[in-house]
């Protein structure tokens, strides 16, 4: 036999067979009157949000992007501590902003951790610089040929233009960095692959870490080098920007053989 039990307001009822004749379903009132009640416009529901996690999660990325900085510029060299603390006094800042950061740092490769409370900024290996170099061959020279149809007259003459700006003044070795790194970016950011990008930021970030490379001591080849390559994108031929693209690798490389036999 078919039991059947419904609510009625607030109660419990047994039916009979006759109010199973007559049966109509409770109202939507009745079905929820058991129900906690939710807050009506009038009475927002109140969220509790420290504000030291907020402010804590604004710190965090502040503080990574400045070590970050400081590590890519060399203003800290490859082995030097990091301790959390001392970094936290520094920026007046709390030890878990400051925490948050250096593991950010040490998830991208560019701190290795010392011990419990100190980092160091990770020195590149020789043998790990020149698969890099390698790497950046292959995905450089793939995302140049892949940029010359769609790279802009206005991207190419402004390359052209921040490379004259060196051939006036002094500039510094994190100048000639900047200006790498944007040169670089920008060809393999026209190539309209979205992952290439990403994957030439990463290999020119592990090659700085490399000590012996730098863009100071061969200032002339890099403006030459890098000129080259601008030509070749302004006449729309892929064959003759690969080659140039992977030749200016190669000369770095070869420029970091000569100073590790020196």
């Amino acid at each position: 036999m078919l039991a059947v039990r419904w609510t009625s307001g607030c109660e419990t009822i047994q039916p009979t067979a006759a109010s199973l004749l007559s049966f109509s379903p409770p109202s939507v009132e009745t079905l929820f009157c058991r129900m906690p009640s939710l807050p009506s416009p009038a009475q927002p529901a109140t969220i509790t949000i420290a504000p030291l996690e907020v402010r804590s999660a604004s710190l965090a990325e502040q503080a990574y992007a400045s070590l970050r900085t400081l590590i890519l510029d060399r203003k800290i060299s490859a082995g030097s501590p990091l301790q959390e603390g001392r970094l936290a006094e520094e920026l007046r800042i709390s030890r878990t902003p400051m925490r948050e950061a250096l593991v950010r740092l040490a998830g991208e490769g560019l701190l290795v951790r010392r011990d419990a409370r100190s980092y160091a900024v990770r020195a590149l290996g020789t043998k790990e610089y020149f698969d890099c170099m390698r790497a950046r061959e292959i995905i450089e020279g793939e995302a140049i040929v892949l940029a010359v149809d769609k790279i802009s007259d206005a991207q190419i003459d402004a390359l052209e233009a921040d490379l004259k700006s060196f051939d006036v003044g002094e500039h510094d070795e994190t100048e000639h960095w900047h200006f790498d790194d944007r040169f670089h970016l920008i060809i393999s950011t026209a190539s309209g692959n979205v992952v290439l990008p990403r994957l030439v930021e990463e290999l020119r970030v592990n090659a700085r870490l490399f000590r012996l490379h730098s863009p100071l001591h061969r200032q002339r080849e890099n403006h030459d080098e890098h000129g080259e390559i601008i030509r070749a994108l302004r006449a729309r031929d892929p064959v003759l920007a690969r080659d140039a693209m992977r030749a200016h690798l190669r000369s770095l490389q070869e420029d970091v053989k000569r100073a590790i036999v020196d």
